[in-house]
Parts: C-alpha cells; sequence; structure tokens
C-alpha cells in the first residue's frame, strides 16, 4: 500500500514540474482582432515562444507579443501582436505610403495592401523596438504614440505556431 502511494506522489510530483517547465517557456495566446490580418485572423490560437529573447534580442521580421500601456475594459494592460519592423539603432523612415530602414525600402509582401500611412523619420533608441500590424490600415502600433515604440523587455514572446484554426496549424512567419 505504501508503495502504491509513493508512486502517485511521485507521478503527481514529477507532472506538476512538467507543467511548471512548460508554462514557464511557451504560452498560448488567443488574436482578438484584425491588425494583424492576412499572417494572424481573430480567434486564431497561438502558441509563443518566451525562449529566445532570453537569448538574443528581437529580429526584424519576428512577430511578437508584448504588455503595452493600453487598458482592457476591467482595467488589466493589453497584450499586443505586432511584427518587428526596426531594431534598436536602426533609421526607420516611412514616407509616401513605404517603409525604409536605414535607407533600404522593406519588401513586405506579407501586409495587407501595398500602402503604410504615417510620416516617421526616427532613430530606434537603445532597448527599444518599432512594431507594426500587417493590416496596416486597422492596426494601433507603433506609428500610434498610444502604443509607441516598445521597450524589448516588455515582450513577451515570439508567436511560434498557431494550433487553430487546424486547416492553418504550422509556423508563422
Amino acid at each position: 500500500m505504501m508503495k502504491e502511494i509513493f508512486e502517485w506522489i511521485k507521478t503527481i510530483a514529477i507532472s506538476i514540474v512538467i507543467a511548471f517547465i512548460i508554462t514557464m517557456f511557451v504560452r498560448p495566446t488567443l488574436v482578438k482582432g484584425h491588425s494583424m490580418y492576412p499572417t494572424l485572423e481573430p480567434n486564431n490560437y497561438l502558441i509563443i515562444n518566451k525562449i529566445p529573447y532570453m537569448i538574443h534580442k528581437p529580429e526584424r521580421g519576428d512577430i511578437v507579443v508584448f504588455k503595452s500601456s493600453l487598458e482592457t475594459d476591467n482595467g488589466k494592460k493589453k497584450d499586443l501582436i505586432k511584427r518587428v519592423i526596426a531594431l534598436e539603432g536602426d533609421k526607420l523612415v516611412i514616407k509616401d505610403g513605404k517603409v525604409y530602414v536605414n535607407g533600404k525600402e522593406l519588401k513586405e509582401d506579407y501586409i495587407n495592401g501595398n500602402y503604410t500611412s504615417g510620416d516617421i523619420d526616427i532613430t530606434i533608441p537603445k532597448g527599444k523596438v518599432f512594431v507594426m500590424g500587417d493590416n496596416r490600415g486597422n492596426s494601433l502600433d507603433s506609428r500610434d504614440e498610444r502604443v509607441g515604440l516598445v521597450d524589448i523587455d516588455t515582450i513577451r514572446g515570439k508567436v511560434l505556431v498557431r494550433l487553430f484554426p487546424f486547416s492553418e496549424i504550422g509556423k508563422v512567419n
């Protein structure tokens, strides 16, 4: 009898340790808006990976989840999902509907449409990134002062895979 109880305790303890490890490094999230269309759509269920930014800084093109200063109806800080466009030290210019980083026009075949609104000329400061949604006409992102430049420390993780809808399971680019 004692041996069986010990086995149950051991199984439960191992399960708790595994669950803790998984939640330390990956996290589920649900897309709620249209700002990342056509890459992501509302009700896409995603897994974000926390490990990459424990090892290195975000890279241009990463789709990230970060804590914003915006609040939900119940007063909690909103998590936003956006694409990293410019990194610390980059010179970003948005002019005449085009995006330029360090003097080169970005090829953005992932965006909805072919026009990016805004008139921006900025060098990204240390510890910050500039993010935008792929649906440029319907995205609250770094172009808006309510979001602004994103502190690297507020980035929760990189979007790893889409789990739902099942017909679109796979890596997200």
